[in-house]
């Protein structure tokens, strides 16, 4: 397998990095290393994901304050954790082709679904660190704005919760001081098509139910269900 030409990537957006190695080391996830011993010099890109993704909660909070100025404490947090979680930062990353310059082990490139996704968001993160490192702030915090900031309005409008659980455990937490939980209602059909059917509950009170292949579609589902209900995609 041939390596990424990570100067390509860095001319199709621009940026004129002075350390291409930083951008090289962003997408190498660490289980990379293990099988080219080679690049160890390199390093993985944890370090990088540390960094990049405090530059990314800053300048998506800055982002958030400015543009919803009536929206309380409570809202904004909820507005940033469904713009920062791992399903919109993958989504985001995979529009952007970085799936493409991956530089991963022969088991973790097998990986699709859930695992890829978080493999995706956090070199989203990396690449973040590896912008602010190398151009600062600004640069990272333009990239952030083109890419990921178009999708406050979706969300704002209830149109994209990705991580609709998240969204609505921040609201309750803020609106109401509670942390909702999640109880199994049932269980259906054989193993290999299994439907779950689970309660979001508010303290003693069922706010809403939902159902899905496995627990966790389920809880999503519910959650959803319960932004619909309490009336708080608004």
């Amino acid at each position: 397998m041939s390596k990424p030409d990570f100067s390509q990537l860095a001319g199709k957006f621009g940026w004129p990095l002075k350390r291409l190695e930083l951008l090289e080391q962003a997408f190498t996830h660490r289980s990379y290393l293990n099988e080219h011993l080679q690049a160890a010099g390199l390093g993985h890109n944890e370090r990088l994901e540390f960094l990049g993704d405090a530059v990314l909660e800053l300048a998506v909070t800055e982002f958030l304050f400015q543009k919803y100025p009536a929206a309380n404490e409570g809202v904004l947090t909820a507005y940033r954790s469904a713009l920062v979680n791992t399903e919109t930062l993958a989504e985001t990353a995979s529009e952007l082709g970085l799936n493409d310059y991956l530089r991963l082990s022969k088991g973790e490139a097998r990986d699709t679904g859930r695992a890829r996704a978080v493999i995706l968001a956090n070199t989203f993160e990396s690449l973040i660190g590896a912008l602010f490192l190398d151009l600062g702030y600004q640069a990272a915090a333009d990239f952030i704005a083109k890419y990921l900031l178009p999708r406050a309005d979706g969300v704002a409008n209830g149109e994209s919760w990705q991580d609709a659980k998240s969204f609505f455990q921040e609201l309750a937490q803020a609106r109401l001081s509670i942390t909702p939980h999640y109880q199994v209602l049932s269980e259906t059909g054989p193993d290999h098509d299994k439907v779950f059917t689970v309660g979001l509950y508010l303290g003693e009170e069922l706010a809403a139910t939902g159902q899905g292949p496995s627990k966790q579609r389920a809880e999503q589902e519910a959650a959803s269900q319960g932004l619909k209900r309490k009336d708080w995609n608004k």
